[in-house]
């Protein structure tokens, strides 16, 4: 498969902004519904061939249902057994609020109540969509989500599934280390297994990203690393490849692979116990 890995739109933000804002209402359904995962896996949504899906959630009589941000006919679909039971369409310029009444009611069709984490979407602002452009990015992710996953299968270990999350509507996995460190959660010191994150942010100048956690710069910063990616300090640590460094490059998907593996090559020894 030839991944051509072509420019976001110049004009990609309203979009973009506007599918973040709705798979956070989406995202609100698992977060209530869905079988619960320490690591909050079950909040996230999955690249399917049509866009990005919840999780199958039970139903109170029996059966199954999910929800879907379709990035091919533009809408969002509630389906029970595999049959849609409702549809909004993406570019009907509703609010936060409105999308997520609007999941949430068609979910209450099915016979599911909950107190939902409405402050995850409620916004009064109109929100715009273009098609096409929320198609090119669907490309540009699909693409990234395939080589994501060869690196993913390359490094092996224990491995999180590759997720979209709603509330920063990023695209990452974990690779989890056997060193556990402490962190403060809460105000609480908690135990961590170490782990180096692997994503693609599409917000503003979007970029890849390659986060070992603890990051141990002494040990990481010497590292020069490949294909114009670099060591990022300011405000997170970890590395950086900006994606327009890669758009259209006919090597872009052996660059993306050169970069995530230097960074794991070279964090794997302090995460390892």
């Amino acid at each position: 498969m030839t991944r051509t890995f072509a420019p976001l739109p110049e004009d990609f933000e309203p979009t973009r902004a506007t599918l973040h804002q709705y798979a956070n209402a989406v995202g609100a359904v698992p977060r209530a519904h869905a079988e619960p995962h320490d690591k909050w896996w079950h909040v996230a949504l999955q690249v399917t061939p049509r866009g990005l899906e919840t999780i199958d959630m039970d139903l109170p009589g029996g059966g199954r249902f999910n929800i879907r941000l379709d990035l091919t006919t533009h809408e969002v679909v509630v389906s029970a057994d595999g049959d849609s039971v409702a549809r909004c369409s993406l570019g009907a310029g509703m609010t936060g609020t409105e999308m997520g009444d609007a999941v949430i009611g068609a979910v209450a069709e099915l016979g599911l109540q909950a107190e939902y984490a409405r402050e995850k979407f409620e916004s009064a602002e109109a929100r715009h969509y273009d098609p096409a452009i929320a198609a090119a990015f669907f490309d540009v992710l699909t693409e990234t989500h395939g080589v994501y996953s060869l690196h993913r299968e390359r490094i092996g270990g224990r491995v999180s599934p590759l997720h979209v999350w709603p509330h920063g509507f990023d695209m990452a996995f974990e690779w989890f280390g056997t060193r556990v460190a402490e962190y403060e959660e809460h105000g609480e010191m908690k135990q961590f297994p170490s782990q180096c994150n692997f994503g693609f942010y599409p917000a503003g100048r979007a970029y890849l990203y390659a986060n070992p956690w603890p990051f141990e710069a002494d040990a990481l910063l010497p590292v020069e690393l490949p294909s114009g990616a670099e060591w990022h300090t300011d405000g997170w640590e970890g590395s950086i490849l900006y994606y327009d460094q890669l758009a259209g490059d006919p090597a872009a998907e052996k660059r993306i692979l050169d970069y995530l593996a230097a960074v794991f090559e070279a964090a794997a020894p302090t995460l390892t116990a």
